[in-house]
This record gives C-alpha cells, structure tokens and sequence, in this order.
C-alpha cells in the first residue's frame, strides 16, 4: 500500500526513538539519535518471511517504522535514518557493504547499507541496521584506532580487496563485522540487492526469524523460534509455545504487534 498521502513528519520520528533535544547536525546530537534508535527501533525481517513485499521508498518506510510501530532490516532502516539525519542538515552519503560477521568465508554479495557523514571536516560512519550487536553510535573514519563504546570496542582498518573493514573486540581477538567501499550510491542502487534477499534461493532472510533490540540491560533476539534476552545476569531462553505466545512475547520485548498469519511458525 502506497502511503504518500501520510506526511512525514521529522517530530513523530524522534518520538518513536524518544529523542528530545535539539535537531542540529552535531556530533553529540548524531551519537544520541543513533544509540536511542538502536534502544528503540528493532531489527527484523517478518515482513520478508510473511510475504509482504519490502518498499525503499521514504514514505512507505516511515509509515511501517514510524507509524506502524514496526522495524526492518538494514536497507530499511538506515535509509530512513538517511533522511532524518538529511533533514537535520547532515551532509549524508550512501555505502554499500559486505557484511562479514558469523560468515564462515568471504561473502559472496554486498548486502549491507552504511551511512557516512561529515562533521566539521571529520568524517564518521553511521548505522542503525546491523540489529542487536551492532555499533550504538558512529565510528570516526580512521584507520587502525581502537574506539570504544561502553563496554565495546571497535576499530577500521583498510583492505586491498574490500576498502574499509570494520572490526570489533571479542576478547584478544579482533572480528570482521562488514566492509565498504567509498563510492557513493543512490536510494535506487539498493533496490536489486534488497529484492535478492527477499526472494533468492540462497538469502539468509527469507528462512528464519531474524529480530533484535538493544536493550538498557544488553540486547534481545530472535533466532528462528528461540528467544534470547541478554541481562547483566545471563541470558534467557525460551521457544513460545504456541503462535499466541509468540505474539505476546513480539510486543513484550521487541515492540512489535502483528495481526494476522504468521507463515513461518507453520
């Protein structure tokens, strides 16, 4: 369904990621849009596993996350993230990526979306699409500089074959999580890709559940029909035992109400 009679309106966004302060293309402002958005807006691919066809167009995905309440998967969010950072006067540019993180060898396509954007002559990426693991606020763009984010820990380093590798700190080991390359790319030159992983044969998106939130305690997921939820105690798990539970347990930690069938629970 079309929705581009629906406005899209900047304030109903911060809203919905709980952002209250001013709208200025800061490095501050930047570090706290992305770190409540990834507090507030899952990542997930239901849409994909019902079915329902996947649209990159800004009106279609604010009416899905903003209005609807629901999430997505990388080329959904980070492109309307994309346009809220544009409307606060952010200078933004579109990567394309390989995502390497729990990939056993060299993935064979890019299919990840990154955000770059200049503050004051410095330049740093942003993402809101990686789910539960992913960074929670940018990463300044240079090379071989350990960055740390709480209790995390991050660093890009440079590739003769990929361009930039992102990595992050698993105790003395240091793990891939995607690369990019620089060149520049428009809203429509993600299209192809985001259709490959909805429909192709070989798609990690279109099998099982894939959903995940940060949380203030650490994070909550969904792999297949197992849910994890992340505290500084440990880590629960559970398998809903009927589609109703598993509804219940949508809505309570990830913020997600659906109605209707659910295919893949058949």
């Amino acid at each position: 369904m079309i929705h581009t009679s629906e406005q899209c309106d900047v304030a109903a966004y911060l809203n919905r990621i709980g952002y209250e302060g001013p709208l200025e293309p800061t490095l501050e402002v930047l570090k706290e849009l992305q770190r409540l958005h990834v507090h507030a807006v899952p990542y997930e691919n239901l849409d994909i596993l019902a079915g329902i066809p996947l649209s990159l167009s800004v009106p279609e995905l604010y009416h899905k996350i903003v209005t609807a309440g629901r999430g997505g998967y990388c080329f959904e969010l980070n492109a309307l993230f994309g346009w809220l950072l544009e409307q606060a006067g952010y200078e933004v540019t579109n990567y394309f990526g390989r995502f390497w993180k729990d990939e056993p060898v060299t993935p064979a396509k890019r299919r990840h979306h990154i955000l770059h954007v200049v503050i004051d002559g410095k330049r740093y990426i942003t993402d809101v699409g990686v789910g539960g693991a992913g960074p929670r606020e940018p990463l300044e763009l240079i090379e071989d500089a350990p960055q740390t984010q709480g209790d995390e820990c991050y660093r890009l380093s440079k590739s003769a074959a990929y361009g930039w590798m992102l990595y992050e700190q698993k105790g003395e080991d240091w793990n891939p999580v995607f690369s990019f390359t620089e060149e520049p790319n428009l809203p429509e030159d993600f299209l192809t890709t985001s259709y490959w992983c909805e429909h192709a044969p070989d798609s990690p998106f279109n099998k099982t559940a894939r959903v995940s939130i940060r949380t203030a305690e650490g994070r909550n997921t969904i792999d297949d029909r197992e849910f994890r939820i992340y505290t500084k105690q440990g880590v629960h798990v559970f398998h809903p035992s009927s589609k109703q539970e598993y509804t219940e347990a949508l809505a309570r930690y990830f913020g997600i109400r659906l109605t209707g069938e659910l295919p893949w629970l058949e």
